[in-house]
């Protein structure tokens, strides 16, 4: 059985897909690729027989027939977080999993920020969004510098190719060169709902299904809280 997803998910998918193999249930074959080409190559008819993106990527992709709407089901909630190289003064400043308390804290990040990180998955367009609400946008737009599709955050950070990373939360964990702050502050908290689909090409629509409800099941739980997401 053959699925494609963004690479936010890539390392919580393979492990639910080997607990699935282990509990009878057919043998998942998973790519991870960014986001945008994920859609892409669904919407121009690549056989995929499961499909597992940002929730709003799959019911584009309902609304052109290329996955079923009705099997559409949330399978994590992913924060995002922000992140600085390991050996960079920020890091000193501040030990790994002090959030910033408010969004003053975290504008001020970015106005003192020489270089920021962000994907270019949906974490990056509200981060975007959410920059352009604060007006901000022509004051860092010369700063912000944009993950190549396939390329995490936290590779630009330890690189030292920007010394403030924000992405997924569960894309920093464990990252090598890269210490977490913590993840975005309430009052502009940004969070994506990663789902899952059976693909209309699917030829085994069934077994897609099957796999997917095992995916949202209880014995699931723990391995998507060992990557640092939550539930949906």
């Amino acid at each position: 059985m053959r699925a494609i997803s963004s690479m936010a998910t890539r390392h919580v998918l393979a492990d639910l897909a080997e607990a699935a193999a282990a509990a009878g249930l057919p043998l998942l074959q998973l790519e991870s690729v960014g986001g945008v080409d994920a859609a892409r190559r669904v919407a121009a008819g690549e056989p995929f027989d499961l499909v597992f993106l940002a929730v709003d990527a799959l019911q584009r992709l309902a609304a052109e027939r290329h996955v079923d709407p009705a099997s559409i089901a949330p399978i994590v909630l992913s924060e995002v977080a922000v992140g600085v190289p390991t050996h960079s003064p920020d890091a000193a400043k501040r030990p790994e999993g002090t959030a910033f308390a408010n969004a003053d804290e975290l504008r001020s990040a970015l106005r003192t920020a020489s270089r920021i990180g962000y994907s270019t998955g949906p974490s990056g367009t509200e981060l975007l969004l959410m920059i352009d609400h604060w007006g901000m946008t022509d004051e860092v737009r010369d700063r912000l510098v944009q993950a190549r599709p396939g390329v995490p955050v936290a590779r630009l950070l330890a690189e030292g190719e920007v010394d403030l990373g924000l992405q997924q939360l569960s894309e920093l964990v464990g990252q090598p060169g890269v210490r977490i702050l913590g993840v975005l502050p309430a009052d502009c908290a940004i969070s994506t709902v990663f789902a899952g689909a059976v693909a209309t090409s699917s030829s085994n629509a069934a077994g897609a299904a099957e796999l997917l409800a095992f995916f949202r099941s209880d014995l699931a739980a723990s391995i998507k809280s060992l990557h640092s997401f939550g539930a949906p």
